[in-house]
């Protein structure tokens, strides 16, 4: 069974119909032993880092993930969270993934990031398979992870960023899968494919 954890800070309904349309076996929990046990795990956010690690330890989920050994993918602010910090608010993340998020070196752009872009520097991951640099992802945000020996895929807004992250079991995509047509939906059967 794939999980998305119910973060209370997402729109989980379309991350959960992108989903649909691709396995029949997806739920939406906050349940620890239910996210435990589940094959993989889908991390979604939106709005600030430390809005969202609030409700993450509210709900009793940090150390949860943190001891996940199964294939975690987070979206957008959820790939953000999986970084050691946040310097939106001085946020300590999850530290999962080496590295910061910070704001984006945007001058003389309009924040936040939103709307269509390219990824540049796409790396051989699994995640990537069937992907071509010319596919195009929706984006929403004023912050983003620096780019680092983690870093599977880049962007570029103003300066560069991290598009998407791997390390070890966590993986994540500063973009929204669910709302980037074929290439998104391309991005998301990948995930489900992977084995631990």
């Amino acid at each position: 069974m794939s999980i998305i954890i119910d973060t209370g800070c997402a729109n989980l309904t379309s991350l959960k119909f992108a989903l649909e349309r691709l396995t029949n076996d997806v739920l939406v929990t906050d349940d620890p032993a239910i996210i435990s046990s589940a094959s993989r795990v889908f991390l979604p956010g939106v709005g600030s880092a430390g809005y969202a690690m609030g409700i993450l330890e509210q709900k009793g989920l940090i150390p949860v993930i943190q001891n996940l050994t199964q294939p975690l993918l987070g979206i957008c602010l959820g790939m953000q969270l999986l970084t050691s910090g946040s310097t939106e608010g001085d946020v300590a993340c999850l530290d999962l993934i080496p590295g910061q998020v910070q704001a984006l070196q945007a001058e003389g752009w309009r924040l936040p990031h939103m709307g269509w872009n390219t990824l540049t520097d796409i790396s051989d991951h699994p995640l990537f398979e069937d992907v071509s640099q010319n596919e195009y992802f929706y984006f929403v945000h004023s912050y983003g992870a620096e780019v680092s020996d983690s870093t599977i895929a880049s962007c570029e807004y103003g300066g560069a960023f991290s598009a998407a992250l791997a390390y070890k079991n966590f993986w994540g995509v500063q973009f929204h899968p669910e709302r980037s047509g074929s290439a998104g939906s391309q991005i998301l059967k990948n995930f489900l494919e992977i084995t631990s």
